[in-house]
């Protein structure tokens, strides 16, 4: 058992085909970067209108979206020894949608949005281009390593053809 990683998960949906939690256990402990020597983590697995209430009071955007990603310490200063917190949401609906539409398996898009959320709790972002670049370069690096292909790839090749 990892003592770098409490993971808590809380399924509140009646979806089908979840990975099971130590998958998502392990897809977190890889996207942890060398500085976090300690984090607590809760993955929340919700149903739609869950998933549109929070990202509507969250963000301003009334829509279901795949993963939202809340810091705990976001506006706090950083202490020393104390564990990187946070959550990560997911919709089950929009998940499986998306994976379906991609046509890749459930469980790598699972995979894909824990790391994609373990690394906005630890100040990753995409917002610019050059960051999109590094955190989408850490995504793909750190998915490879599970044997799912670059979740980016069909997009690069679609800018390129553009």
């Amino acid at each position: 058992m990892s003592r770098r990683l409490k993971l808590s998960l809380q399924i509140a949906s009646d979806a089908k085909g979840l990975p099971a939690k130590s998958e998502f256990k392990t897809w977190a402990e890889a996207a942890l970067q060398a500085g976090v020597k300690q984090a607590e983590i809760t993955v929340r697995i919700v149903d739609a209108e869950e998933g549109q209430t929070l990202n509507r009071d969250y963000r301003g955007k009334d829509y279901a979206t795949n993963v939202l990603t809340f810091t705990f310490d976001e506006d706090m200063p950083a202490i020393e020894g104390m564990p990187l917190l946070g959550d990560l949401v997911l919709c089950a609906p929009v998940v499986e949608r998306e994976a379906a539409e991609q046509g890749k398996p459930l469980a790598n898009h699972y995979g894909h949005l824990i790391v994609h959320g373990v690394l906005h709790l630890q100040g990753y972002d995409h917002i610019e281009d050059d960051e999109a670049d590094e955190m989408e370069a850490l995504e793909t690096k750190i998915l490879a390593t599970f044997g799912i292909t670059d979740p980016y790839a069909e997009e690069a090749s679609a800018d390129k053809a553009m």
